[in-house]
């Protein structure tokens, strides 16, 4: 399945998916056999894992977060990971890949609230602002990605300001507003075994 990961890429005819959609090797064209059961949700976990670019460590603990909280734990799991700084740089357009947005936080490109933050798992709130510090602006990546995604559909719980290169978290988002290809109830249910 096609996830993105690779930003720019993934649009253009070099995507991998599109070159080749069969596992690699002598026999991936082979018939393979049906997924069924935890196969299907062992799949839909890593998808999501993979998709945000968090550790199996990681990942856990926000699935023990979301658990203990009152609500639809799938949801909320998908929140926790939605609102991570690295997701949210790219959502805003500020990175291509969430891959490229981590590497911004590390390297402390990014502002939250007016202060460096070089944590890509921080997580935001509501009216948190989320800002490229003045001086890397002018770099190449950042001004080309928001030449590329800057066009792009911008999330409804993000407001953005282009010129300024600045965002502000309106409001948690909703599974509406969340769109992956992601059935978080079967991974509720991995974990819940």
């Amino acid at each position: 399945m096609k996830l993105f990961l690779k930003g720019e890429r993934c649009f253009s005819s070099k995507c991998a998916v599109e070159k080749r959609n069969t596992p690699p090797g002598q026999h991936g064209a082979a018939r393979r056999p049906k997924i069924v059961g935890y196969g299907l949700q062992l799949r839909e976990k890593q998808k999501a894992r993979r998709i945000y670019g968090v550790l199996e460590k990681q990942f856990r603990g926000y699935f023990e977060r979301a658990s203990r909280r009152p609500g639809i734990t799938g949801d909320l799991l998908l929140r926790q990971l939605e609102l991570r700084l690295d997701n949210v740089v790219h959502r805003l357009g500020f990175a291509t890949s969430r891959a490229q947005a981590r590497q911004f936080v590390r390297h402390g490109h990014i502002l939250v609230n007016e202060r460096k933050v070089n944590i890509p798992s921080f997580q935001l709130k509501p009216g948190d602002s989320v800002a490229v510090r003045e001086k890397s602006r002018q770099l190449a990546p950042i001004v080309h990605a928001a030449e590329f995604l800057g066009h792009g559909n911008l999330a409804p719980w993000l407001e953005l300001d282009r010129a300024l290169f600045t965002g502000r978290i309106l409001h948690p988002p909703e599974r509406a507003d969340i769109n992956l290809p992601l059935q978080e109830q079967m991974i509720v249910e991995l974990y819940s075994k």
